[in-house]
């Protein structure tokens, strides 16, 4: 679990407007990025291991490195859902995060959809649905 988050889940500024959690997520083998990726939603997103608290809607800020590739994408996104502690079937505790609409958001998502290829038509299990 590479997780760093500065400000914390609805941290304050300085004028009272809450800031982005920024999470990090190292994924280093395509089998990882296959389970981690959500290429239903919209924009596509991406299952973030972590044991901070979120709510879905929760602003996130993402710096996202990919398999070999030196490149650290960051992504702004919202939680679109919890995966809770001790929840059914041990899935993983963590969030999902729907990227942005903006470039940042559909940069990474052509990217992994470029690394994991075929792959994306595979019925193996995932960290999502």
């Amino acid at each position: 679990m590479a997780d760093t988050t500065v400000g914390g889940p609805g941290a304050a500024g300085s004028q009272g407007v809450a800031r982005p959690s920024v999470l990090s997520l190292p994924i280093k083998e395509k089998a990882a990025l296959y389970s981690a990726y959500m290429p239903y939603l919209t924009n596509g997103g991406i299952f973030v291991p972590t044991n901070k608290p979120y709510k879905i809607g929760d602003e996130i800020y993402l710096i996202l490195t990919l398999i070999d590739d030196p490149t650290k994408y960051p992504i702004a996104g919202k939680v679109a859902w919890v995966t809770p502690a001790g929840a059914h079937g041990t899935r993983a505790q963590g969030i999902g995060v729907h990227f942005s609409a903006d470039e940042s958001g559909q940069r990474v998502k052509l990217r992994i959809e470029e690394l994991l290829g075929a792959a994306l038509r595979s019925s193996r299990a995932t960290h999502t649905l």
